[in-house]
Formats: structure tokens, sequence, C-alpha cells
């Protein structure tokens, strides 16, 4: 008896022993840290200048997470030495750095979503911590909204890298730095900068893509106000709407491509002068377009006898427009590729033909010349009237248009050596078959705008992926895109306000702001057969949610090689309206 007494007497006391933690039962731990003390005394003013770390004493154990991307300090201590806790859960939060503070200045430590306990996660929100080496604490505060002028779809709370500063009125105001005063956007797009001082300030909100508090140029969003922000009392609702900026231009890299070579560029130069160092090529074509990120060089590598069976290190100098009158020097080891010869391919991508629409044929070499007599178009083994042309605004396209009959099919034959590039022909002959769609495959899509926009603008038609389908460059309150296949289309308008036929980002260095553009607040239907139109006030503030609507099948495209929209991650578009959006960014 006593042997069993003494053996359930031992597994109690082990199994007492095993227990950490929480008991068995009770409601879960939904309750944030809580904040019991600091190194700092509770007046929080006239702390010394000399002071080298802050501690914060909580009522649990907690965990950082994230803490270098979270925790802002306005204004910024530049040499943070440690943060604590690292890896091991701790009752206090330890910062320690080698700086001296400011004289009469209020310092705010904002944590951000960083802080939470360690048994539960539970996150203590948006926490500050301010302090001042004064003889009081300033609590003036300006509030707001950000929102992102191009967004679509909602940004994911874990994505949303969005921050606002506010640099001092200084005769010489050096961006590169971190703002005096900056806080980060939370997931709705909410904002707050506390405990500033009275004075006057430049206030700015960007994407911190790098997380590193320092806006980026080309690289991350940008919104600004042109006049500055004078704080003698608290503000709220100064929301701010962020674009795209503006790329300086920076010379990237050369490579061989079919026909010459390709020079690209971050950015966008309105335009580029190169020259040729090398002897050999004495006869060259340059082609760019303003606003193009690349420029192309063509000429005859084997009739010059360039790189032929072995690389030669080509130079050039270029003149690119970033200091004004200033070469520089550019160079690549090329080697001709025997297999980039001259092709054409179907260029609508499929073998179906929308209708009142011209059959595109695309080259992978600019296009200089054609000898369309030599082609032949049949339907039906009976030849069709036709006329070819190079498309005005992309080179590399041929337009042939006819009287194409609903169902009919139709093959195009295309000889070899009748699509002439500057120092090229099509190596092969080709021949395009092809079906003239039914019209009651498509639907029509008509827009009419009130407070439209003064000037002219793009319209573009979007699938699920983001990438413009059908797009128009035009004018006016209504707009009608008349062969539409159906789908579900998100709708945007960009508008050309100064009228060059480029959508401009933002310049925040020359304080230009980005032109207009504008999402409509609901998703556009296409049905076959059916005369849709949508009424859109550009000043309505409601917004697309797509959130809760699942993704469509992308529309398939109906062109290659057109202008791909620079603001879009890829695809291809066909145009309804000559315009020229390419190679923005």
């Amino acid at each position: 008896m006593k042997r069993i007494f003494l053996f359930l007497t031992v597994l109690f006391l082990l199994h007492s022993c095993a227990r950490v933690g929480s008991p068995i039962g009770g409601s879960k731990d939904t309750i944030a840290p809580n904040v019991i003390g600091s190194n700092i005394d509770s007046t929080r003013i006239n702390v010394s200048r000399n002071i080298k770390e802050l501690r914060i004493d909580f009522d649990e154990y907690i965990t950082l997470k994230d803490i270098n991307k979270n925790l802002i300090i306005s204004p910024p201590i530049k040499s943070i030495k440690r943060i604590l806790p690292s890896n091991i859960a701790n009752t206090s939060l330890l910062i320690q750095w080698t700086d001296t503070l400011q004289a009469n200045t209020t310092y705010n430590f904002n944590f951000g979503n960083s802080i939470a306990d360690n048994n539960e996660s539970n996150i203590l929100r948006y926490y500050n911590f301010a302090f001042s080496t004064g003889e009081k604490l300033d609590d003036l505060y300006i509030s707001g909204v950000v929102k992102d002028g191009m967004a679509i779809r909602k940004t994911a709370s874990s994505e949303n890298k969005n921050v606002v500063g506010l640099y001092k009125i200084s005769d010489t105001i050096n961006y590169r730095e971190k703002p005096y005063y900056i806080s980060r956007v939370d997931d709705d797009g909410y904002y707050e900068l506390n405990y500033l001082s009275p004075g006057k300030y430049k206030i700015i909100a960007f994407e911190d893509e790098n997380t590193n508090s320092v806006y980026d140029p080309g690289k991350e969003k940008i919104a600004f106000q042109k006049e500055e922000v004078i704080i003698d009392k608290s503000i709220s609702g100064l929301n701010l709407r962020m674009y795209p900026s503006k790329k300086p231009v920076k010379y990237l890299e050369m490579k061989e491509m079919p026909g010459g070579i390709l020079m690209t560029f971050e950015g966008n130069p309105d335009s580029v002068k190169v020259n040729p160092l090398n002897e050999k090529m004495k006869d060259f074509k340059v082609t760019h377009k303003p606003k193009s990120d690349t420029l192309k060089i063509w000429f005859d590598a084997v009739k010059n006898e360039i790189g032929q069976g072995t690389t030669e290190n080509l130079k050039f100098t270029y003149d690119a427009g970033v200091i004004k009158d200033s070469l520089f020097n550019a160079s690549l080891f090329y080697k001709y590729n025997t297999k980039n010869k001259m092709s054409v391919e179907n260029g609508i991508g499929g073998n179906l033909l929308a209708p009142k629409t011209d059959f595109k044929i695309t080259s992978n070499y600019i296009i200089d010349k054609i000898q369309p007599e030599k082609w032949t178009l049949k339907t039906d083994s009976i030849s069709q009237n036709f006329t070819a042309r190079i498309s005005e605004t992309n080179p590399y396209e041929i337009l042939i248009k006819s009287d194409f009959k609903e169902g009919k099919k139709y093959s195009l034959t295309v000889p070899k050596t009748t699509v002439l590039s500057y120092y090229e022909k099509n190596a092969d002959s080709k021949r395009f078959d092809f079906e003239a769609d039914k019209v009651e495959n498509y639907g029509s899509l008509t827009f009419k705008l009130t407070n439209a926009p003064a000037t002219k603008y793009w319209i573009q038609l979007m699938d699920s992926g983001e990438k413009v389908i059908y797009q128009k460059y035009t004018s006016g309150t209504e707009v009608k895109f008349d062969i539409v296949k159906p789908a579900e289309y998100i709708v945007r308008i960009l508008v050309d306000n100064n009228e060059n036929k480029f959508w401009d980002p933002a310049d925040f260095s020359n304080e230009t702001f980005a032109e207009d553009a504008f999402v409509y607040y609901k998703l556009a239907l296409s049905r076959p057969l059916w005369d849709s139109i949508e009424n859109w006030d550009l000043k309505d503030t409601k917004t697309l949610d797509l959130e809760a609507i699942k993704p469509a099948a992308p529309v398939e495209k109906e062109q290659q090689n057109n202008p791909v929209n620079p603001l879009q991650s890829g695809g291809t578009m066909r145009s309804d309206n000559n315009m020229n959006l390419q190679n923005r960014r």
C-alpha cells in the first residue's frame, strides 16, 4: 500500500513540474502588453542630452517583430548601437545609441506594430514614446490620408511601406537625408505625425520600398505639396495622393540584337545622340523615339566584317542630355549571331481577325520598305484586293487592309526579300492563314464622362491581370469601343495634361506633379451583341474594390509587338486610335 501511495505521489509531482504556461481552460489571452515604466522620468521633459539609452518596461514578456522596419525615430538618431530583445523574450525593451541629443527637442519613438507579447503575439499597435530635452513636450500634430493615385487593388497590409515625412524649411533641404519628422502610414492609408514643434516644413509621402526612410527618385512613388506647411497649431485632413516618380536618366548597358546593337537606359531620355568609334562602322542608322528608354544602332555586320567569327570591342560616344553638351563612352564586346535573321510573324496573336480591323504582321527588325505588289491575299482560292502600309506608330508592324468578310478564311503570302529593313530583308517566305471573326462574337462599350479632362487622354480597358487590351487616345465626353471581346474590364484614364503624347510621372526635384489618372469604380462588362453604356463622373470618389472579385481568365491578346503601356507589368494591347505610349518605363 505504501509503495502504491509513493508511486502516485511521485507521478503527481512529475506531472505538476511538467506543466508550465497557461492552465487548461480559461479564456485566451487577447490583451497587448502594458507599459509599466521606463528609465526616463514620467514627466519626460528636461531629459539630459547625454542620455544614451531608452528602456521601456512591460508587465509581461515581449518580442520584437521587424523592429528595424517598424521603428521610426523623429528627429532621427543616426547612431543606433543596439536594440533588445533580439531573439529571446524579455520584460524590457532597450534601445542604445552613441549620438548626443539636440537641445530643446522633442524625440518620438514610433514602434509601429513591432511590439508583441511572447505567448499569443498580441500586438501593441502604433505605440509611441516621446520625451524632450527641453522644458516642454511639443504636442502639435498633422494627420490625414495617403492614397495611391494609380492603385487598382488594395495593397496587402504586409506590403504597405508608405511613410510621410516633414523636412524643416531652410536655405537648402537635403532630401537624401531622413526627414526631420517621419511616420508610417497604416493599412487604411491614415497617418499621424505627432509631437511636432512649431515651424515651417515641406511635407512628402513616399513608398519606402527599401525601408531606409529616404525617398529614392524613380524607384519609389511620391506625393508632395508645393506649398510649405506652417505648423502653429495641429492640422487634420492633410491628404496626399502618390504617383509613380520620374526616373533620372542613366545609361545601363549595350547588347547585341538582331540587326545591330541595343542600348538601354534607366529613365526616359528626350533624345540621345550616339556615334561609333569603330572605323569599320561607316554606314549605320540610329533609331530612338523621344521618351524611349531604348536606342537601336543598325548596321550590316557581314558586309563590314564586324564580329565575324570573333568578338570585337565596339566603342561609342553618347549624349543623353544628363549633363548639357557632355559626351560619355559606352562599349560592348560584339559577336555577330548568325541565327538572328530577319523574319515576319502573325501580329494578331491568333487565327481570328476581329471585325473592322486590319490584319497585322510584325518583324524582329525595324521595317524600312515593303513590296506588297509581290504579295497575295486569297479566300476560296480567289485573289483579293488589299493595301499594306507600315504602321505610323510602330515601325515593326505592317497593317493589311481589305474587305474582310465575316466567317471567311484567308491566306496571305509574303515572299522572301519583300520586307526590307535598313541592311536586311526577310529571309524566308511566309504564309498566314486566318479567319475573319463574326461581329456577333463581340460587344461594344461606350463611356459617357462627366467632368471629362480638358485635354487629350488615354482611356484603357485592362484585363484582370491589369494588362491593357484596348485603348484610345482621344478627347471629349464620350468614347466608344466598337469591337470588344466579351469580358469584364478594369477601366483607367491617363490624362495627357501637356499633350506631349506621354504620361508624365511625378518629378519631385522640379516640383512637377504627375499627370492626372482615374480608375473607374466598377468593372465594365462587355457582352456579345450588346451595346453597354457606362456613365462615369471623374470627380466620383468611389474606388474599385477587386478583393471579392474572382480573377477572370485574361482576354486573348489581339496584337503582338504593339506599343506596351509602361505602367503595366507587361503584355500587349490593341490600339483603336494610333498613339505612342511605348517605352515609358
